[in-house]
């Protein structure tokens, strides 16, 4: 294992939690063929197979799924070395101020109390942010950071953790008339009229809140412009149009005259940590390092749970698989004892009884 570069123990360990090559280079900042280069070198190190590639699918083999377990806490546990020793010999303190839109989730309330703990020097300060203006306070140096509705293209910034990956529902008046539906596809959207979000968000964000056609072309009407959420969930409420939002967003802001629709056939919802590359402090590094830390325990934590509720819907259906088999079996066995009492035949003392009821016996069978 000489020479073992750190960079291809990062790499596989995003690989294995993606399981796409394409997402993990995205997540690494390189290519996708950058991401093989490492495998194929950590491969050739420990001297085995530690992923299975298809053209359709990439699992991780017996040894690579072991090797992961093994190497997470190991690689942690270096990290988290490394990124303390920076801070202490840089300083981590003063005051941290970091913007959110729409809402402070579990992940962005424990990392900012993760970091307050392991730098007590330094106060965390949260801001809401206009839901129309995500970028503004960041380029104003009003923050040092920002949690804000993914996608981020700006040349600017620095895109740092992408998390919080939910699926999509549209927020409309209960008197609507897809209120009662228990979900809708994206198709469905055409002909319908969606809030839109004014600027100074740039076009393309505005787009990914509000598609102005559906995935398969189709045009969706233009609602009426709100600069935040409460005014877009008021005009909702009013009938006026539908809002998208993620669903911890929704759960979040429950109200009688409002309901809320889960959507598929559009891209998750995401959130990610920005700042400016001019910007990049000790402080933002090590609140960054925080947020990663808690975004991928959580997610793991989800992957398990979905795992586990896949596994319970699996027994419960093998259950009614077998209820149902032993179900025919009884109604098949009552049938040939009923067709053998209608032809007078005789059966057995030893049959089973579904088989005896109502024929008589031969003495002496």
């Amino acid at each position: 294992m000489s020479g073992l570069e750190l960079r291809e123990l990062e790499c596989f360990l995003v690989l294995a939690e993606e399981l796409h090559f394409g997402r993990a280079g995205e997540r690494l900042y390189i290519s996708q063929g950058r991401v093989s280069q490492l495998l194929r070198s950590l491969e050739d190190r420990v001297g085995a197979r530690l992923v299975e590639r298809t053209s359709r699918r990439v699992d991780l083999t017996p040894l690579g799924e072991a090797f992961r377990r093994d190497l997470r806490p190991a690689y942690d546990g270096l990290r988290q070395a490394v990124d303390g020793a920076r801070l202490a010999a840089r300083g981590v303190e003063g005051t941290l101020r970091v913007g959110f839109q729409c809402l402070a989730n579990d992940q962005v309330t424990e990392a900012a109390s993760r970091f307050q703990e392991r730098h007590p020097a330094c106060v965390v300060e949260l801001a809401e942010l206009p839901l129309h203006d995500p970028f503004g306070a960041l380029r104003r140096g009003d923050l040092d950071a920002a949690i804000v509705l993914g996608p981020v293209l700006e040349d600017d910034l620095v895109v740092g953790t992408i998390f919080s990956r939910q699926p999509q529902t549209v927020a409309l008046s209960v008197r609507h008339p897809l209120a009662a539906r228990d979900s809708l596809s994206a198709e469905e959207l055409a002909g319908c009229a969606l809030v839109q979000v004014g600027g100074p968000a740039p076009g393309y964000w505005r787009e990914s809140f509000a598609p102005s056609t559906t995935p398969g072309g189709r045009p969706i009407g233009a609602g009426p412009v709100v600069g935040t959420l409460q005014e877009g969930l008021a005009l909702a409420a009013a009938g006026r149009g539908l809002m998208l939002l993620c669903r911890a967003t929704a759960e979040d802001h429950d109200r009688g005259a409002v309901t809320y629709v889960p959507v598929t056939g559009l891209p998750e919802s995401t959130l990610a940590l920005v700042w400016r590359h001019d910007h990049e402090t000790a402080r933002v590094r090590a609140f960054a390092a925080e947020l990663a830390d808690v975004a991928r325990r959580a997610e793991s934590a989800d992957v398990a749970s979905r795992a586990e509720s896949a596994d319970a819907a699996r027994r419960v259906e093998q259950a009614d698989v077998a209820r149902r088999a032993g179900r025919a079996d009884v109604a098949r066995r009552a049938g040939r004892a009923d067709v053998a009492r209608r032809a007078g035949r005789a059966v057995p003392e030893d049959a089973p009884r579904a088989e005896r009821r109502g024929m008589r016996r031969v003495p002496g069978g």
